[in-house]
């Protein structure tokens, strides 16, 4: 899981469109969206923690959610 430094808040609301050009959107709630995305189960919550499953590199994890939460404008 990364967690960003600064407490952020995600827009759920448009959040699964763009992530939608990312990945496939498995489901979309007020407070998570689950996805698939570059082999891996990814969920989004809306304090910007991002888990990534199944993944062990705490590098990648940084480097995906960095990707993540850029592309939600964050």
């Amino acid at each position: 899981m990364a967690a960003p430094r600064d407490r952020i808040d995600i827009d759920m609301e448009k959040a699964p469109d763009i992530l939608s050009k990312k990945g496939e959107i498995k489901s979309a709630e007020e407070m998570m969206i689950v996805m698939s995305w570059k082999g891996m189960e990814v969920t989004v919550y809306a304090n910007g923690k991002i888990m990534f499953y199944p993944l062990d590199s705490r590098d990648d994890a940084i480097s995906y959610a960095n990707e993540i939460l850029g592309a939600l404008g964050v």
